[in-house]
């Protein structure tokens, strides 16, 4: 049934309720809804937040988008973890009624008397609900001022817009007609579900010896530790390694995915399981427990997280394989069916059949995920989650979360956008995106609107610029300066963003014309690099990824993804954007062509950035330092490997009396 005013379009809905909104602690969450009312008095809406403990926060005031919209709105931030509600409030607003048609009759002579004794009654009532401590006196002292005979009615009415005694009531308004939506779940999560920067690297590489003519020899979790300084003094969060368990022998691929494999190749890490056990065991070759509790620790000390790969798959020689042939599917001649996604094979892993044991399965998984939590990983990004089953990951997620909630589970999941969005619904904390294959204007521009509107309170995105699976054509041909504006891109638009080692250094090269796949694979080989040369040489964008993070850090603009805003522009070379957060603004312009400078005009939309149409802003480059005066209409221009793109601080004018923040 509706309610006495009408509370319609209640947003963000997700599943129509049956499931929960999503935000982080301290995220700015907009609340929003449709509410009228017949006639022509004037109606007000408000959000209550209720926390965990189901207690209410001070509501919050919305605000109508434009006159006669009906369309209500305001910002919420969730201070705590847990599972909170929202609810709308409507209410007709009597004091504003009474405003309006006051001002126009007392003006025109109409029933003046009436009027305003009716006035001065309206605003005892509404004293009586304001504490003497913030107002009642101000809104008493209105109800005197209009029974005043010995002024003018004018005069008389105009004390009704005293400042004080409208800010008394906007604080404590009289309410009449309260209508109540029904609450919606909002799930407030830790801040690493919505903003961190990832760094990936393979273990086996790190501290790795290729000899010509001599066996290759593994690097370990201790000398993958070594590498830790480094890539936290680059600024990141985020650890995140591969699958660090035994690797299975049976149809074991050789470099750039043979078919065939030499007594000294090292296999796939995603083919999982071997006699010395699977995917609760560690690689011999890349140490013990201690060896990764090692590892772990330091991460930790350097202020990083480590998180681990977690594919559910496994090699012909998995345990389970034998232990539980009900997991598998077995074709006709009796084997067990490989991977396959045509036209790819994965000969050396077999994939998991569920329907057979669901409940084993859930089970098993959530037993492994909780082995792994227990010794220090608390993010996994998950392999191919939309080739499992959606009700399977709703339940794993559920059962994990439910006991330690700041778990959060990455999908590695290329696909539809209906499966995409179903696995962030059912528990997925962030998603990997279509990012890598949007470089227009146009791709960057509607894709980040769909991300960071609606879409936001389900699927939060992750953009890696590259992984040991996907090198972009845009990277493969536009070289270095391809590589340090997809950064800026990556860095500025999402809140996560990430990398896999090697970027720094813009390896580019695939392994045939038309594929993604790099030469010489790290996925089917070790990969040792020289670090210290490439530094030396100027080899590596590191001193770029390294301001990158610094700049994320300190400004908290940086850090959100609903307060996206794109600027136009009269090139289509050139994309612009905007970030704000309070008195924290950053607007970033970029060249989107690798290969030529390119110039344009930015059109600023000086409102969405603390600005007055007319006013210049001074604004400091945190690439450069460099400082400039920008208007509504800015004029840039872009060269390639020597400016890939402003990105500029702004900080707006502080209102009439106040200051900007410090």
């Amino acid at each position: 049934m509706i309610g006495r005013i009408p509370v319609l379009d209640v947003s963000p809905l997700v599943d129509c309720g049956r499931r929960p909104a999503k935000a982080v602690v301290g995220e700015a969450f907009e609340i929003g809804a449709t509410v009228f009312r017949e006639g022509h008095d004037a109606v007000a809406a408000n959000v209550v937040l209720r926390d965990p403990g189901g207690q209410p926060g001070a509501w919050t005031p919305m605000r109508e988008a434009a006159p006669g919209s009906d369309r209500w709105s305001a910002v919420v931030v969730p201070d705590s973890e847990g599972l909170w509600s929202y609810a709308v409030e409507a209410w007709s607003d009597p004091v504003a009624s009474w405003l309006r048609e006051a001002g126009i009759k007392v003006p025109a002579g109409i029933d003046t008397e009436l009027v305003l004794e009716e006035g001065a009654r309206l605003y005892e009532r509404a004293a009586a609900d304001v504490p003497k401590s913030d107002g009642r006196e101000a809104v008493l002292a209105v109800a005197d001022a209009l029974r005043n005979t010995a002024a003018e009615p004018g005069v008389r009415l105009a004390a009704a817009s005293a400042s004080d005694a409208a800010a008394a009531l906007a604080r404590h308004p009289l309410r009449e007609l309260v209508t109540i939506s029904r609450p919606l779940p909002l799930l407030v999560e830790r801040r690493r579900a919505l903003f961190g920067s990832w760094y990936e690297l393979f273990p086996r590489s790190e501290g790795a010896v290729v000899a010509p003519g001599g066996p290759p020899v593994s690097g370990t979790f201790r000398t993958a530790a070594e590498r830790l300084p480094a890539i936290a003094a680059m600024g990141f969060d985020v650890v995140y390694l591969p699958p660090v368990h035994p690797i299975g022998t049976t149809h074991r691929k050789g470099p750039d995915n043979s078919l065939t494999s030499g007594p000294h190749d090292v296999g796939v890490p995603w083919a999982i399981g071997s006699a010395d056990g699977g995917h609760d065991a560690l690689h011999p070759d890349l140490g013990t427990f201690a060896d990764f509790a090692h590892f772990v620790q330091t991460a930790k000390a350097l202020r990083m997280e480590v998180a681990l790969d977690f594919a559910l798959q496994c090699s012909p020689d998995h345990p389970w394989v034998t232990e539980h042939p009900e997991w598998f599917r077995h074709r006709a001649d009796g084997t067990i069916a490989y991977a396959e996604n045509p036209p790819k094979k994965y000969q050396d892993i077999v994939p998991v059949a569920f329907d057979a044991d669901m409940r084993g399965l859930v089970r098993e998984t959530v037993r492994i995920l909780r082995f792994w939590a227990e010794r220090g990983v608390r993010i996994f990004r998950v392999d191919n989650p939309h080739t499992k089953p959606v009700v399977f990951w709703e339940q794993v997620i559920a059962e994990v979360n439910g006991t330690d909630p700041d778990v959060i589970f990455l999908a590695e999941a290329f696909t539809r956008p209906a499966m995409m969005r179903t696995l962030a619904a059912v528990g997925f904390q962030q998603s990997y995106t279509y990012f890598t294959w949007r470089n227009t204007k146009r791709e960057l521009t509607e894709y980040l609107t769909e991300l960071s509107g609606e879409t936001a309170a389900v699927l939060r995105p992750n953009f890696f610029v590259n992984t040991p699976d996907i090198l972009h054509e845009t990277l493969q041909r536009g070289g270095r300066p391809a590589f340090e504006v997809r950064a800026v891109l990556a860095a500025t638009l999402s809140p996560s963003w990430g990398m896999y080692a090697g970027y720094e250094l813009c390896e580019n090269t695939a392994l045939r014309e038309g594929s993604e796949e790099y030469l010489r694979s790290e996925k089917y080989e070790l990969r040792p690099r020289d670090w210290e040369s490439a530094a030396r040489e100027g080899r590596t964008i590191a001193p770029l990824i390294t301001a990158l993070n610094r700049i994320r850090r300190r400004h908290p603009a940086l850090q959100q993804l609903r307060n996206l805003h794109f600027h136009d522009t009269d090139n289509d070379a050139v994309i612009a954007y905007s970030k704000r957060s309070g008195q924290d603004t950053v607007l970033v312009v970029a060249n989107l062509d690798p290969h030529h400078t390119q110039e344009g005009t930015v059109s600023l939309d000086m409102p969405r950035l603390g600005f007055a149409w007319p006013e210049t802003a001074p604004v400091r480059d945190l690439l450069t330092g460099e400082t400039y005066h920008w208007g509504r209409a800015a004029f840039v221009r872009l060269e390639p490997g020597v400016t890939p793109a402003h990105i500029v601080a702004l900080r707006p004018s502080p209102p009439i009396g106040g200051s900007p923040t410090p």
